[in-house]
C-alpha cells in the first residue's frame, strides 16, 4: 500500500513540475522569436524571473522522491542514464545562471551572450525531458541486474525523439500562452499569435505520439485495463481542444489554463499506464524496476510520508504567495519604474 502511494506522489510531483516549469522553459526557447528589441527581452525575464527557480522545487521533489522511496531506480537511473542526465544538469545551471548574469554588466554583447545561455537551458531540458520519459514509456534496456545496455544514442530512437519534440513543442505553447498573460500591448498580440501558430504542430504532434505510444509502449492496454483511468487521456484530449478554443477569444488566462491540464492530464496517463513500473526493462519485463522491488522500508516510507505531509502544504502555500504577488502585468512602464528582474 505504502509503495503504491509513494508511486502516486512521484508522478503527481512530475506532472506539477511539468506544468509549472514548462512554461518559463517554453518562453526560454522562444526568446529570440517574440523578443524584438532589449524592452522586450527584458519583460520576458521578468515574466519568468520571480517563478522559475520555485517551480524547479518540484524537480526537486521528484528527484527527492525517486531517492528517498526508491533508491533502487534513482541508483539504476543515475548510472544508466548518466550521460542524458548531467547533460540536463548542466542546461538547467547554465539557465539559471543567464537569469542572473544577463544584467550584470552594461553591454549588448555581455546580454547577448547570457541571452543565448538562457535558449539554450531552456530548450536543451524541454529536449531532454520528452527524450528521458518517451524511452521509459517504451522501456529501456536493463537487465536483472539493473545494468542499461546501450549509450546515450540508444535513447534517441524515433519514439524517443518524437517525445522530446512533442515535449519541446507543448512547452513553447505554454510559455507564449503565459507571456500573453503576463503582458499587454503589441508583445501580448505577438505572444498570442505564437500560440495560436504552434498549436496545430502540437496538435499533430499529439496525436502521432498517442498512436506510436499504442504500438511502442503497453501504456494504453495497462489504463484500458481500468476504465476509470481513461479520464487522464480525455483531460489531456480536452486540454489540448479547449487551448485554441480560449486562444482563438482572446481568453488567455483560460487558455494557459488549459494547457495546463494537457499537460497534467499526458503526464498522469504516462505514469498510470507504467505503474506499477518505475524503469520498465525493454530486454525482459521480469527485470523491470517497480514500485515494489524498488521501494525503501516500510519505515522509511511511513516517516517520509509524515515529512511530505507535512511541508507540502508550505512549498504549495509559497508558491501561491509568490503567483499572487507577481500577478500583475510586466510592461516596459513597470520595468522603468522600479526594479527589475
Amino acid at each position: 500500500m505504502l509503495e503504491s502511494i509513494w508511486f502516486v506522489i512521484w508522478g503527481v510531483a512530475w506532472a506539477v513540475y511539468l506544468m509549472l516549469d514548462g512554461f518559463d522553459l517554453g518562453l526560454g526557447t522562444l526568446f529570440p522569436f517574440l523578443a524584438k528589441d532589449e524592452t522586450d527581452r527584458r519583460i520576458l525575464v521578468n515574466a519568468m524571473g520571480p517563478f522559475w527557480d520555485g517551480n524547479e522545487v518540484w524537480l526537486i521533489t521528484a528527484g527527492g522522491v525517486t531517492f528517498a522511496a526508491f533508491p533502487r531506480a534513482y541508483a539504476i537511473m543515475f548510472s544508466g542514464l548518466y550521460t542524458p542526465l548531467m547533460l540536463l544538469l548542466f542546461a538547467l545551471i547554465l539557465r539559471g545562471v543567464a537569469f542572473e548574469f544577463r544584467g550584470k554588466v552594461d553591454s549588448a554583447r555581455w546580454r547577448a551572450t547570457w541571452d543565448a545561455c538562457l535558449v539554450a537551458g531552456s530548450f536543451l531540458p524541454a529536449l531532454l525531458l520528452g527524450v528521458a520519459f518517451a524511452n521509459i514509456f517504451q522501456g529501456l534496456p536493463l537487465d536483472a541486474a539493473g545494468l542499461f545496455h546501450g549509450n546515450l544514442l540508444t535513447l534517441l530512437n524515433p519514439y524517443g525523439l518524437l517525445g522530446g519534440v512533442l515535449f519541446v513543442v507543448i512547452f513553447a505553447v505554454h510559455g507564449a500562452l503565459w507571456l500573453a498573460t503576463r503582458t499587454e500591448g503589441e508583445l501580448q498580440a505577438r505572444a498570442g499569435r505564437m500560440a495560436t501558430a504552434l498549436w496545430l504542430a502540437e496538435a499533430v504532434l499529439a496525436v502521432a505520439f498517442l498512436a506510436m505510444t499504442w504500438f511502442s509502449t503497453r501504456l494504453w492496454q495497462h489504463v484500458l485495463a481500468k476504465p476509470a483511468l481513461l479520464v487522464l487521456p480525455l483531460l489531456a484530449v480536452a486540454g489540448l481542444l479547449l487551448t485554441r478554443l480560449f486562444a482563438a477569444q482572446g481568453a488567455w488566462w483560460k487558455a494557459w489554463f488549459a494547457s495546463s491540464a494537457l499537460i497534467l492530464g499526458a503526464v498522469l496517463f504516462g505514469v498510470a499506464g507504467l505503474f506499477p513500473d518505475l524503469l520498465p526493462s525493454s530486454l525482459d519485463p521480469a527485470a523491470s524496476v517497480t514500485a515494489f522491488n524498488a521501494a525503501s522500508s516500510p519505515l522509511t516510507l511511513k516517516i517520509m510520508l509524515g515529512v511530505v505531509l507535512c511541508f507540502l502544504p508550505v512549498v504549495i502555500g509559497y508558491q501561491l504567495w509568490v503567483y499572487l504577488t507577481f500577478r500583475d502585468a510586466v510592461t516596459a512602464e513597470s520595468i522603468a519604474r522600479g526594479p527589475s528582474y
